[in-house]
């Protein structure tokens, strides 16, 4: 089997190196008689960070099927949270390449490993719902003290829109002096012809 290995240590400085990482991953595949395809290795960046060149092009290379298996030293050296975990996991799975995290024990090609990432799975749509409800809760309470809950009310001069328009300035031209939006300058214009109309005497 192909192998795609990858470490990554946030600092070269503090004595701190990839190369305990890359050995003990090393030693993993020779045990298993895989081929290690690449060697990624990230030095001195953040797990936090979301760009990332060699973790990139590990997964550029994902696309292309240059291995069928990645194999990290631990979760926290990978993902930089247990969404960005299971998307990168969803990624392999559908391109039919197994993970494997050295420290956990977790091997995605083992009945054992597709449960534990099914689990992950489950807890992530979990913590999905319970953010949404906890929103929805929010947005509740506030409407019952009487809050406005949205985008901001915006007030704006009819009568400014007007003298724009009779200068031939479009909408859009408008809404970017105005700092708003196309469609809240239409709709303000509308509202305000509405308002115009409805205060004109009706004819006998």
């Amino acid at each position: 089997m192909r192998t795609a290995i990858y470490a990554r240590v946030s600092t070269a400085n503090n004595g701190q190196s990839p190369e305990m990482q890359l050995r003990e991953l090393r030693e993993y595949c020779e045990r298993r008689k895989w081929d290690v395809a690449g060697e990624y290795v990230d030095v001195g960046i953040s797990g936090a960070k979301e760009k990332r060149a060699q973790l990139d092009r590990l997964t550029a290379n994902a696309h292309r099927r240059q291995f069928d298996a990645v194999v990290v030293w631990k979760f926290d050296r990978f993902a930089r949270s247990v969404s960005h975990l299971l998307k990168a996991l969803e990624t392999f799975q559908a391109l039919g390449i197994e993970f494997v995290s050295l420290t956990e024990g977790v091997d995605t090609s083992t009945p054992a490993g597709r449960m534990i990432f099914t689990v992950l799975g489950a807890v992530a749509e979990l913590e999905r719902s319970l953010i949404c409800e906890r929103v929805k809760a929010g947005l509740r309470n506030a409407r019952a003290k009487g809050k406005h809950v949205g985008r901001p009310r915006v007030s704006l001069d009819s009568s400014k829109i007007a003298r724009l328009r009779a200068e031939g300035l479009s909408w859009l031209k408008i809404a970017e002096k105005l700092g708003v939006g196309e469609g809240t300058v239409r709709r303000a214009a509308v509202a305000s012809a509405k308002t115009l109309s409805a205060a004109m005497p009706a004819n006998d």
